[in-house]
């Protein structure tokens, strides 16, 4: 239970009650909290099965079970009840309670709670840079941090990861720099690139708001990603720096990267020549560098630490307590062998599990099927080294276990509402031993019931909130280990005898980085960063103490929690014996006098034993091998397993070749490794970039342009260029002057039969399209080239009658049913002007008009009809705008473009389509 800074809704003897229990709360060492969500009140009976952390009670009879857990009205979910020290059977009096809400319950709870407001953190109001960024966040499936520590702070940090973030902020605090640490924060799970740029945005906004006559430090750090795209991401920052260049020239900043991960070195050479174009100093490193050597090198020179001697290591003989050690690790089962279920449709987990498969030469996949809830059984297509494979697809697990039978010991489910799923459908479980429980923000509740159905199935959990683990030279979870790249750098496609367990998902990556200059990694699982892990520290260690493999272990742990005592408690009682290299994250919180909340759930101190600090030393004095400083931790790992070697240990292996995995057609293209000819290409309009061009013109200037319209944006499309407005607007007039004949041509007459016989619209549109020709609205493009040729021939208007009257030939454009000289079409009529009065000259069209003075002598109606008054003026146009050469214009006219004028008119007009709703 932990102290509040306000009570909502109590009594005047509550509030008192509440005061008094503080203050013993506080006397006994308790931090007050500024992180916490807040404590809500409600009356006991209105609430059933509200996911909820902590209560105080007044007034009613609560009984407490054995498991901890207590009944009030109908609730159905366990409460920590642990804080209020009530023992077992013990009831109390309540009439009214107040109550803390698990955020991560609201997709269960939203209905039952109603309107909550969850206060902010730090015990202020959230600053209006805060509020953007958790604006941001609520955007996306990815992770946004931001809290402003100090505004007219010197050391400011863009940070990768939750985990990376707490040991970047440890290690400014450990050289001096707590004051003038200005911020603290993370992105992680691959945010899209306009994200990060918005979120770098803020904070260098922020940053640049105060000058400082010493200067200004940017650590843009993170470690080595598992799945990020590290160029992505860094593009969304170097936009954001160019953006405030000239203002970060005159803070003085000097920035700093370190970075690793998928395409890291993309992004880390664009981030260069970013700077370098700003002009401001930059120094930028990859994964051959230490995660926090870019904090040594930026700030050591003002104040560093005491020199790092060389560790003594002394390795530990048999212990004189040593106990039977643990049978538990068979319920984890990793081999060459292991098959996994994959819940919900994690396409490119999968892939990189295969990818994985074909490093460590498996001849079998490790997926054997995917349980999509929300699909139909279906198969889908992967590779497996070169070959495609099948993988099925089922949409219940039940199912995929009838199907498979026990060969798959492992589940992997990747969202927060499948442990839901998962939670009432247990008697499955029993048959998967494993379950590695990728989401994160699962409410706690409901985890703490799956680990307690769980523990009667005997099947191990590893998470939620986990990346997996990586066993090199047998199976990975999900993305654990990150891209081929680092699998191949960290030498994860074969076996070593370092075993690692950590809480974080993106500093396990960061340990096979550092364990990598050992011989390697044996097994390396991260438990999770939630509040209630499956698998604890313990039973991860003790795991690796059975296994002769192992030889020796790793742990990275972090503020919060109790699991770090249980390990030393092992290794004091004899349980862990073999060399353990151990350092807690999260030590700048006592360089605050507030509760610090960093990156996951369970990383805070509810008191002075769940300090970094503490832990460290408890650790140390177990016999645990604890560096100084995070700084340290990599130098000491190697120590220790050069102590192992020196002393016959470890025996030293010849390294085996390096596998090769075929390349990612897409990957590779994107490099600009390879080529292939396009099968399709499309000159017209491209939708490759932030906003989709036509010939080249962004979408939102078309739409902001008033010249431009339908017309403008036709002949961007059709002619690939910007032509005069004018004859923009001449292509509208043509649109609007043939899109409605009324129903009795022969494309209103069908598209009214297609829908009398049930046909939808647009079925019932093109059986209407179908019927343009010569006869009904083709007649543009035959007599453009009937007059153009005429004319190009130096014929007379009376000699091309007789020839067409010789050839037997009807001239296209000619004629109408009804209209003549005495009764024109209004059509022809407003085109003919148009063009007159907008052309730059008509000879085309006043040969035409020619030739209609000679028809209509013979018969009234021979006149020049719509289709051929647009057709000449279609013709004049391109010749005389000065946009098109003669030769492009003669072109366009063979090639038949103007009866896509009418098509185009027909297709988009409400004349043909209202034909179908008439009668549909």
């Amino acid at each position: 239970m932990m102290a509040k800074k306000a009570i909502y809704g109590f009594s005047e003897a509550a509030r008192l009650f509440w005061l008094a229990l503080k203050e013993r709360l506080i006397s006994d060492g308790w931090k007050e909290s500024r992180l916490e969500p807040a404590l809500f009140y409600l009356r006991a009976l209105e609430f059933t099965t509200n996911h909820v952390k902590n209560f105080i009670f007044r007034g009613r009879e609560v009984k407490q079970h054995d498991d901890g857990s207590i009944d009030v009205s109908m609730a159905n979910y366990a409460l920590n009840m642990k804080k209020l020290r009530i023992s077992t059977g013990a009831t109390a009096c309540v009439t009214e309670a107040a109550l803390q809400l698990d955020e991560t319950a609201g997709f269960l709870c939203q209905q039952r709670w109603g309107s909550c407001r969850f206060p902010v953190g730090f015990g202020r109001p959230e600053l209006p840079e805060e509020r953007q960024v958790h604006d941001l966040d609520a955007r996306t499936g990815a992770s946004l941090k931001f809290t402003l520590l100090n505004r007219h702070g010197r050391v400011w940090t863009l940070i990768a990861g939750g985990g990376a973030s707490v040991v970047y902020t440890d290690t400014i605090c450990e050289y001096g720099f707590a004051k003038e640490l200005a911020n603290y924060g993370e992105y992680s799970g691959d945010p899209p690139e306009d994200l990060v740029y918005e979120y770098a945005k803020i904070i260098l906004g922020v940053m640049t708001s105060s000058p400082e006559p010493h200067g200004k430090v940017l650590l843009i750090g993170g470690g080595v990603a598992n799945f990020t795209d590290v160029a992505s991401t860094f593009k969304g920052i170097v936009k954001a720096l160019k953006e405030f260049g000239a203002a970060l020239k005159a803070c003085g900043t000097s920035v700093w990267v370190r970075r690793g991960g998928p395409n890291y070195s993309e992004g880390l050479t664009n981030m260069k020549k970013a700077c370098e174009d700003i002009g401001i100093p930059a120094k930028v490193y990859g994964p051959e560098a230490h995660l926090t050597s870019i904090v040594r090198d930026a700030l050591a020179g003002e104040r560093s630490l005491a020199s790092t001697p060389e560790p003594v290591v002394k390795l530990p003989q048999d212990h004189p307590k040593k106990r039977q050690r643990s049978e538990s690790q068979h319920l984890m089962e990793f081999s060459a062998d292991t098959q996994a279920f994959v819940y919900g449709m994690q396409t490119n987990a999968v892939q990189r599990m295969l990818d994985f498969d074909t490093l460590c030469g498996r001849k079998t996949p490790s997926v054997a099927a995917i349980i999509n809830p929300t699909g139909e059984a279906t198969f889908e297509k992967f590779l497996f080294g070169s070959a495609d494979v099948l993988i099925p697809v089922y949409s219940t697990l039940s199912e995929a276990v009838e199907r498979h039978g026990k060969t798959p010991k492992m589940l992997v489910p990747g969202f927060h509402r499948v442990e839901h799923h998962i939670a009432n459908g247990l008697k499955v479980l029993e048959v998967i031993k494993t379950h590695a429980i990728i989401a994160e923000g699962v409410p706690e509740a409901l985890t703490r019931r799956l680990h307690v159905e769980a523990a009667k199935a005997q099947v191990a959990i590893i998470g939620p909130a986990t990346v997996g683990g990586i066993m090199p030279g047998r199976f990975r979870i999900g993305n654990a280990g990150g891209a081929v790249e680092n699998l191949l750098l960290a030498k994860l496609y074969r076996p070593g005898s370092v075993g690692y367990t950590t809480k974080s998902g993106g500093m396990s990556n960061e340990l096979n980085n550092i364990v990598a200059h050992t011989d390697g990694v044996r097994e390396g699982i991260a438990i999770g960063g939630d509040r209630w892990p499956g698998l604890r520290f313990l039973d991860v260690l003790l795991r690796f103490e059975a296994d002769p493999n192992v030889k020796m272990m790793v742990l990275l742990g972090e503020v919060g929690g109790r699991e770090e005592y249980l390990v030393a408690e092992a290794i004091e009682d004899g349980r862990l014996t073999k060399p353990l290299v151990a350092w807690c994250c999260g030590t700048a919180a006592e360089a605050f006098d507030y509760e610090v909340q960093f990156g996951h759930a369970g990383a805070r101190a509810r008191n002075e034993e769940e300090t970094a600090g503490a832990k460290n030393r408890a650790l140390a004095k177990a016999g645990a091998h604890v560096p100084r400083s995070f700084d340290e931790f990599g130098d000491l790992i190697k120590a220790v397993h050069r102590a192992l070697v020196k002393a016959g240990v470890v025996a030293v292996q010849d390294e085996p070749p390096v596998p090769k995995l075929p390349g990612d057609y897409e990957s590779l293209k994107k490099k600009g490794l390879v080529r292939k000819p396009a099968n399709f290409v499309c000159s017209i309009s491209d939708d490759r970039g932030a906003e989709p061009t036509y010939a080249g013109v962004p979408i939102s200037e078309i739409a902001k342009d008033e010249t431009l319209g339908v017309g403008g944006a036709i002949s961007l499309l059709w002619f690939r260029r910007r032509l005069p407005p004018y004859v923009s607007k001449f292509i509208e007039l043509c649109v609007v002057t043939t899109a409605d004949h009324g129903p009795c041509v022969s494309g209103a007459h069908n598209t009214i039969v297609a829908a009398r016989a049930g046909k939808d619209l647009v079925s019932s549109l093109i059986s209407g399209l179908a019927t343009i020709g010569p006869r009904f609205g083709g007649a543009l493009d035959d007599a453009a080239r009937m007059f153009s040729q005429a004319l190009d021939a130096r014929l007379t208007p009376a000699e091309f009658v007789e020839k067409c009257k010789a050839d037997k030939t009807v001239i296209m454009g000619i004629g109408h049913r009804v209209k003549s000289l005495d009764n024109p079409d209004a059509r022809v009529v407003l085109i003919k002007e148009y063009a007159k009065k907008h052309f730059p000259s008509t000879p085309l069209l006043e040969f035409a008009l020619a030739v209609e003075q000679i028809t209509t002598k013979k018969k009234a109606n021979l006149i020049l009809n719509v289709d051929g008054c647009i057709a000449v003026c279609f013709v004049d146009l391109l010749r005389g705008c000065g946009e098109f050469s003669r030769s492009e214009a003669d072109e366009l006219v063979q090639n038949g473009v103007l009866n896509g004028l009418f098509v185009a008119s027909r297709l988009e007009s409400a004349g043909q389509q209202n034909s179908w709703r008439a009668v549909a």
